[in-house]
């Protein structure tokens, strides 16, 4: 019997447990790029949080597909191929090929699926003259939009109601739509832009529709889990369910898992402000890994701050767990399949991919090698600890390697240093916590002394502690 894993669901507003239309199936559908520039530290975190969930669902199920797609054609992406006098081709290429080897960079496994929007031109139009037909969308001046009175559902997903959008609506700027909150699902092309011929002339898909086409081609017309970054969830992600179920009278999607946002320092990425973090850069400071490690620290419904505290810390982590690593004679990449994972990192990722609680349970699996009463003990210790941090992509390079990447990129700023007091009262706190099965504050605690430089030791005895500057690497 499948373990059951729960997951927060956008669409009830409730955790819950996993319900797929077959019991051995699962169909995971995750919103990719619109590549037209390099990806950004905001394009990554959805890519690795969902290949964390991919992963967790290849563990537990016999059939997992999984499909991310690349948006080819797109206004920005006009405008870039207009400036360079070239065909929008050239353009989307070369940001797909920039994005496989900046995912790669993070080990994002690929998704079984990575269907482009230019690809399903067919399957797009097919789509809008089923909503026409069942009168759920209509032309107007070379347009085709949808139409939103006509499915009274409309909102659920994003808790907007039709008639406070409307109350809310500026003055309407396309005087064919029937209604302010009609969207386009097929516009025209001018001669200089790109376009495919159709029902409504020479033309090209809106949008919202290229996704609804593309899961029903590759996935079926009810999908299992649809995911992507908060900011979809209203308009793209609405869209979606009424074009879906419109046109199939089906459930579009079982449940929908949403990426909270990513700031700077503080603040907002914007490029007015000059910090937008491309992944190419960062990787320039730190390996992949430790970026994968800083994105996941903080658990995927939750804000995360970027800053280079956080990717210091991920540094000083990776390098602790792969030093013990290093000590244990035996312990061999190609070994970490050997054990199961921890049950401990299976519940925890079961439960809404509660990282931050794997990450403490990792610590104590790597605590567990130093702690072994022979050398037998640590060589099983270590590949138990390498077999559970699989399951979030973690420590699956060889040790010796890991550490001279580790320790060859340039330092990055030291985390401010907590006084020794302070740190006391904190690592109570969490003792208090743990105690309590609070395991989110307990995992709170830890990721605040982390990011303050402390390293936390769990033992039989208790916790012990020491500054991670402290710490030889």
């Amino acid at each position: 019997m499948t373990a059951t894993i729960r997951l927060y669901n956008t669409l009830t507003r409730a955790k819950g447990p996993l319900r797929t239309e077959r019991p051995d199936r699962v169909t995971l559908y995750v919103c990719g790029p619109t590549v037209y520039n390099f990806a950004h530290i905001g394009n990554a975190r959805p890519a690795v949080v969902f290949d964390v969930l991919a992963r967790l669902l290849r563990h537990d199920y016999p059939e997992v597909v999984y499909a991310r797609n690349f948006t080819d054609v797109d206004d920005k992406i006009n405008a870039a191929a207009l400036e360079a006098g070239v065909p929008i081709g050239a353009i989307t290429e070369r940001y797909i090929e920039a994005y496989h080897q900046d995912m790669q960079a993070l080990d994002v496994l690929p998704p079984d699926i990575e269907p482009r929007v230019t690809a399903h031109i067919p399957d797009i139009v097919d789509l809008i003259e089923t909503l026409i037909t069942r009168g759920h969308a209509y032309e107007a001046q070379g347009h085709v939009l949808f139409d939103v009175a006509s499915y009274p559902e409309y909102g659920a997903l994003s808790g907007r109601r039709p008639e406070d959008m409307l109350a809310g609506a500026r003055v309407e700027v396309a005087p064919y739509k029937r209604s302010p909150l009609d969207f386009v699902l097929w516009k025209p092309s001018t001669p200089e832009m790109p376009g495919w011929q159709s029902p409504w002339g020479r033309g090209r898909p809106g949008w919202h529709v290229e996704c609804t086409a593309m899961i029903g081609q590759h996935l079926g017309h009810t999908i299992d889990i649809h995911g992507g970054g908060q900011d979809l969830i209203f308009p793209h992600h609405e869209n979606e369910v009424a074009q879906g179920t419109c046109a199939h009278g089906a459930l579009y999607c079982h449940t929908w898992v949403h990426n909270s946002f990513i700031t700077v320092e503080g603040q907002k990425m914007s490029k007015s402000l000059g910090n937008v973090l491309l992944v190419r850069d960062l990787l320039s400071q730190a390996p992949g890994e430790a970026i994968r490690f800083a994105l996941l620290a903080t658990h995927y419904r939750h804000p995360l701050d970027w800053n280079p505290r956080r990717l210091a810390q991920a540094r000083q982590t990776l390098a602790r767990w792969y030093r013990r690593l290093a000590a244990v004679t035996g312990d061999e990449q190609g070994e970490k399949e050997s054990l199961a994972p921890d049950a401990e990192v299976l519940e925890a990722l079961r439960d809404d991919l509660n990282v931050p609680r794997v990450i403490s349970r990792l610590h104590e699996l790597s605590s567990a090698i130093g702690d072994a009463a022979s050398a037998e003990d640590a060589r099983l210790a270590a590949q138990r600890l390498r077999a559970s941090a699989a399951l979030v992509g973690l420590l699956q390079q060889p040790a010796a390697s890991a550490l001279n990447a580790l320790r060859e990129l340039p330092d990055q700023a030291s985390p401010p240093r907590l006084p020794a007091s302070r740190v006391e009262v904190l690592v109570a706190e969490r003792h208090q916590a743990r105690q309590q099965r609070d395991f989110a504050q307990a995992d709170a605690l830890r990721q605040t002394l982390e990011a303050a430089g402390v390293v936390l030791h769990d033992t039989p005895q208790g916790t012990q502690w020491q500054f991670a500057d402290e710490v030889a690497v």
